[in-house]
This record gives structure tokens, sequence and C-alpha cells, in this order.
């Protein structure tokens, strides 16, 4: 990442002019691009509050030779256009690359219409479809590059969240960021859960449980080999998105361990069968929800000692 790039609308007009074959696309939600729009002219394609057709016709200029990079609200960009995601992107797995705009908590005060907290469960079940979740902006700007110059189609779950971590500037698509080392416990995360991740780590060391917590990165493909290796050298695995558990990373942990006949208890914390009470504060939503990382805290300590 260029040290002088300190947001996401300067990256990609950065990229755009590396490659003239990035175009920039979006369904009147010009949030994070608000600038685009006079830099690259004809480059830039607004078809209105149509997700649809954002989708359609994003592909059909990825056949022409160009690698779209579009934007919505996440809920409506994977929910709303979904079959022309499925069908049209990543059938044929063209290099179009999904922006979903306040993705999970980050919704905050909206209902559950505007609520993308299935999405990385629509996504990932897309064949061909990657998923890429960074904790914040600095772990945004850190890991697009490669997401952009990828030729497979990639839904992202667009933040711009202040830095949490000095992020490792090392990133390899399908391998996790290692935060922290420990012998007890394995909580893997994404997206601004991370955060409640730390916190949660650090009450658990003081209570004397040693925590290995790992930032995804990528949800699709995952890092397969730090899943198994969690099960194989920790007692407990938990798994911590701001997602349904039924069809997030949850699942996708319990299927890689059956698949690989390993036994590890593991312990979702996310969203169960209901949406997220809307508030304007996050916090006050992961209280409520009971994702705050003292309350995770809690939950994984008497979740471990009864697994021991």
């Amino acid at each position: 990442m260029n040290s002088s790039i300190t947001n996401y609308e300067q990256l990609i007009y950065q990229l755009c002019q590396k490659d003239l074959s990035l175009v920039v696309m979006t369904a009147e939600n010009r949030a994070a691009i608000r600038n685009i729009p006079e830099k690259l002219g004809e480059r830039f394609v607004d078809v209105g509050i149509c997700e649809m057709t954002l989708a359609g016709a994003a592909a059909g200029m990825a056949l022409r030779g160009k690698k779209p990079i579009i934007h919505a609200l996440a809920m409506f960009l994977t929910g709303r256009a979904f079959e022309f995601v499925r069908t049209d992107i990543g059938y044929p797995k063209l290099p179009v690359k999904l922006v979903g705009y306040i993705p999970g908590i980050l919704s905050t005060a909206n209902g559950a219409t505007h609520q993308a907290v299935d999405d990385v469960g629509l996504m990932t079940g897309i064949p061909g479809m990657n998923v890429f979740a960074p904790a914040d902006i600095d772990d945004l700007l850190i890991c697009l590059p490669q997401i952009i110059e990828s030729d497979e189609p990639y839904y992202i779950r667009y933040t711009d969240n202040p830095k949490i971590i000095n992020h490792k500037m090392q990133f390899e698509i399908g391998k996790a960021e290692q935060i922290k080392d420990g012998i007890n416990v394995t909580i893997f995360s994404y997206g601004p859960m991370l955060k409640q991740g730390l916190i949660a780590s650090k009450k658990l060391e003081e209570l004397g449980i040693s925590v290995r917590l790992f930032n995804l990165r990528t949800v699709k493909p995952i890092d397969t080999e730090a899943i198994l290796n969690a099960a194989l050298e920790t007692q407990l695995i938990v798994t911590l998105e701001d997602h349904f558990e039924s069809t997030g990373m949850y699942s996708i942990v319990c299927r890689i361990l059956n698949s690989n006949r390993l036994f590890c208890p593991v312990l979702p914390m996310g969203l169960k069968d209901k949406y997220f009470k809307p508030a304007h504060n996050i916090d006050d939503i992961l209280l409520h929800e009971g994702l705050a990382g003292s309350l995770i805290a809690n939950r994984i300590y008497d979740e471990f000692k009864r697994s021991k």
C-alpha cells in the first residue's frame, strides 16, 4: 500500500490509473466514491437505484474485457440482485468486484430490510464467488490491491472503521492474519467484530486462559490450515461474526472439521435466528445482542470450563 493513500477512494483512483480496464459503477451509492465520477469520466457509471441492472451491466462489461468495481448497499447488492450476481457473475467467474456498503452491524440504525447479516452465506454459497471482509480501513487498504487484481469475482464487505491494530502488511488470499497465539482457545473473526475479539481475548488472558486470535480477512477462500491446527492444538474454537450463525463462518468451520474427521467444540458467537435491534451506536447494538467484548469473554470462559 502506498503510504500516502489514506482512504478507499484514493486507492481506487490510483488502481484505476494503473489499470485502464478498471471501471467503477454504482447503484446510486456514492458515499465512499464521491470524487471518483469527475476523475474517471466515462469509466464511471451510475445506473440509479437498480441493483439488478448494476450486476447485469457489470457482467456485460466484464465479458468485453473490463474489470468492474461495483458499489451498492450490501443488503440490496447481495439480496435484491442475488440471481444476477449468481448467474451473470458467479457462474462464468467474471472478474467483477462487488463492494457492499454498511454490511452487518455497520447498518446500525437501519431495520431488518437494510441489515446485511446473511450476505456472507449468500455469497460463499455461489460457486466461484469469493468473500473479503476487512476488519478496518487499514486492513481494507492493505489487502484490496490483490483483491482487485484477481481475475476472480469477489464480494467485499466494505468498512471505513478506524484502525484497530497495526495489521501485517503481508497479505495472501486465503490466509488469515494471526493477531495472538495461544494454547487454550482459538477465536476466528472478521470485520468489525475483530475489535470485540481483541477485548475478549485480553479479559480471558486476565482470567488465565490463553487465546489464539485470527482475523480471517478472506472468508472464502478460508484458511483451512489455521482451522485444522486450532482444532488439534487448542481446546475450544470460537467463531465471532456479525452475521447469522446458521449460514456464516460457524457453519463453514463446522463443515471443515467434519470433512476432516476432527472433533473440537465450536462456540458460535453471532446472530441467532433474528435480526439485530437497530441503534445509532454500535456499542449499544453489541451490548443488546450479547456481542460486546466483555460479554463474549464471559461466554467463552464458561464454555471453556465446561469443555475441559
